[in-house]
């Protein structure tokens, strides 16, 4: 049985010890950075943000789920974790709390 994942949105597996797109069958290591979000076609951040989020204050890691609203989750500095549609909502509050131009 074949080890199935997602990256950015796109479906991989891991093949031979090393993670693959499923449909290219091209090293995730290799093209790491190389692929935009399957949901809304940007690259991440030169930090390695999900566009759509950029840096969200006292957020360890989150993804915005690229598509699947079940995916998204924020983990916070302190280790503790929201996730689905509350992270959804969470993400537009912080990301709204950020933005300069309101």
């Amino acid at each position: 049985m074949t080890a199935k994942s997602k990256m950015n949105g796109h479906d991989i597996e891991y093949v031979k010890g090393d993670w693959i797109y499923s449909d290219t069958k091209e090293s995730t290591m290799t093209q790491h950075g190389t692929r935009s979000c399957s949901h809304c076609k940007q690259f991440c951040t030169p930090e390695g943000h999900d566009a759509c989020l950029g840096t969200l204050p006292n957020v360890k890691n989150a993804c915005c789920g690229h598509g699947v609203p079940e995916d998204a989750y924020v983990q916070f500095n302190n280790d503790s974790c929201v996730y689905s549609k509350d992270a959804l909502t969470l993400m537009y509050i912080l990301k709204k709390s950020t933005d300069k131009s309101l």
